[in-house]
């Protein structure tokens, strides 16, 4: 847990993650078949079958294989050709988020707290879902050259422990009053290690309780971009 130093603060912090929290599936994958041709992801996917398959049989861990897949399907490919699918992407997916923790993170806006997605997904199109969502952003940077992907991370993959790393790297919890987390996986523990109120998919009944005090519907807007 976390000292307080300012108890007189009334903003929490109020840390999302996304793929199967946010939102209910892979966005990842989903990214590559949304940008990339069949023939592309089949070509490059071959080249990587051995990884998919012992990642499929639970014998090669998620942040592992995020990062082999990335490099496989976006190496050299043109910055300028995935932005604008990012963003149509990123317009799709935010219409299927999940409507619980929508307005759980509704709740959190109106109490002006600060929001924060935390993901292990790529800032491509994670970017775009934060505008559009008016909330901030940590996730796994992707590493650009000469107006290409590299296929490298900038970052490191933005799991585990180093989602709590990058979380108390930029935002001084003793700042807040409380500190929520939602996440549903086990790479979400070390994020959920550090709030007060914590919620796993799957595993915790109800959502915790944040104060509400305007009825204005976020949720609503989201729908008609």
């Amino acid at each position: 847990m976390h000292a307080k130093s300012k108890k007189n603060q009334t903003i929490n912090l109020a840390l999302f993650d996304f793929d199967g929290t946010l939102y209910p599936k892979d966005s990842f994958t989903g990214f590559i078949f949304y940008t990339l041709s069949k023939r592309h992801i089949v070509k490059n996917g071959l080249k990587i079958l051995p990884w998919i398959q012992a990642y499929y049989l639970n014998l090669y861990p998620a942040h592992a294989m995020r990062p082999k897949l990335y490099q496989s399907m976006f190496k050299d490919i043109p910055v300028d050709f995935v932005d604008q699918l990012s963003q149509d992407y990123a317009k799709k997916i935010i219409k299927k988020l999940d409507s619980n923790l929508m307005k759980q993170l509704h709740k959190h806006q109106q109490r002006g707290d600060h929001i924060v997605l935390v993901s292990a997904s790529i800032d491509l199109y994670l970017k775009y879902v934060c505008k559009f969502l008016n909330i901030e952003l940590i996730c796994t940077i992707t590493e650009i050259q000469n107006g290409h992907l590299t296929g490298f991370y900038q970052s490191e993959d933005c799991s585990r422990e180093q989602k709590k790393r990058r979380i108390l790297d930029q935002y001084n919890l003793s700042n807040y009053q409380h500190i929520y987390a939602y996440g549903n996986s086990e790479e979400d523990l070390e994020m959920l290690s550090i709030a007060d109120f914590t919620y796993m998919v799957g595993e915790d009944k109800p959502l915790p309780k944040v104060d509400d005090s305007k009825d204005h519907d976020i949720w609503k807007n989201v729908k008609q971009i």
